[in-house]
C-alpha cells in the first residue's frame, strides 16, 4: 500500500495548507478565534477548510478500502485525482466561489471511484 501511504500524506499536506490558509485569513481580516463570521474573503477560505473535512470522511475509508480490496494503485490513482479536486476547489473558491464546480466534481468523482473499487474488490472475493 506504498502509493496509497503516499497520497494520504499529499491528501493531508493539503488540508495542512486549507487550515493555515483559515488562521492567515483569521489574522489579515482580524476575525478572532471562536469567531466564524467575518467578511466573504474569510468565509471563502473557512469553507474551503470546513467542506475538505466533511469530505475526507467519506474519502480516506473510500481510500484504503479501495487500496486493500482491489490494489495499492488504483486507490493512489483516485487519491490523488481527489487531492488535485481539492486543490482546484480551494483555488477557484478562493478567488469566486461560483467557479468551484470543477474541483468539487473531481472530488466528488473520485471517491465516487474509490467506493466503486471497493465494492469490485469486494465482489472478487465473493
Amino acid at each position: 500500500m506504498f502509493w496509497t501511504a503516499w497520497v494520504t500524506l499529499a491528501a493531508l499536506a493539503v488540508y495542512i495548507w486549507m487550515t493555515i490558509n483559515v488562521s492567515r485569513a483569521r489574522y489579515r481580516f482580524q476575525v478572532p478565534a471562536p469567531l466564524t463570521d467575518g467578511p466573504q474573503e474569510f468565509l471563502s477560505v473557512m469553507r474551503v477548510q470546513m467542506n475538505t473535512v466533511e469530505q475526507l470522511v467519506v474519502f480516506l475509508p473510500a481510500l484504503w478500502l479501495c487500496a486493500w480490496l482491489l490494489g495499492d494503485r488504483y486507490a493512489a490513482a483516485g487519491g490523488a485525482l481527489w487531492t488535485l479536486g481539492r486543490i482546484l476547489y480551494a483555488r477557484a473558491y478562493y478567488r469566486n466561489p461560483a467557479d468551484r464546480s470543477l474541483g468539487y466534481g473531481l472530488t466528488v468523482l473520485a471517491s465516487l471511484g474509490l467506493m466503486a473499487g471497493a465494492a469490485v474488490g469486494l465482489l472478487m472475493l465473493a
